[in-house]
């Protein structure tokens, strides 16, 4: 395993339904993740803080705009020969402003809680959005094979905050 040189910021959205038990998903049409349901978020640009760009990324792949936006967690995922580390910060918004609409980008789609689609989301979706679901705070680290679905070896944890960051002198991989 190569060792990890920078971390990369990205964000990650799940609108909730809480009176219904439901979860937006978004198809991913294009790019990172094509053909796989996960949650509205991206890349920082120039000068955004996480929060700015966990905001832009909701209201550009699904039309809406959060009223509110709760961080709940930290994913820090690391790939075969890559030295760059991708620290993901998830969120979940209960209320927000628009309908959600497919754009170029993603196809949202709401979803039961029990129906939730995991074999066609990221393979770690299934260990840490159920213990979100349930209220808790999670770390999460995930190393993965160069097919970028095989999961080597992992950490997860339920912690009693939101992580700020990912603290790589810390890492547990």
């Amino acid at each position: 395993m190569l060792p990890i040189k920078s971390k990369k910021p990205l964000t990650l959205v799940f609108p909730l339904d809480k009176s219904k038990n439901k979860i937006l998903l978004g198809f991913k049409k294009r790019g990172f993740g094509m053909n796989k349901f996960n949650g509205f978020g991206g890349k920082l640009e120039a000068g955004e803080t996480v929060l700015q760009a966990a905001h832009r990324e909701l209201t550009e792949e699904s039309m809406i705009k959060a009223q509110d936006m709760k961080k709940i967690g930290i994913n820090f995922f690391t790939f075969e020969d890559d030295p760059v580390g991708l620290e993901v910060h998830v969120y979940f918004v209960t209320d927000y402003l628009g309908t959600p609409t497919e754009t170029e980008e993603m196809r949202p789609e709401w979803f039961d809680y029990d129906t939730i689609p995991y074999p066609k989301m990221w393979t770690d979706d299934k260990q840490w959005l159920p213990i979100a679901l349930e209220g808790n705070y999670f770390l999460g680290e995930f190393h993965f094979a160069k097919d970028q679905t095989t999961i080597l070896s992992q950490n997860l944890s339920v912690v009693t905050d939101p992580p700020i960051e990912f603290n790589l002198d810390q890492r547990t991989l």
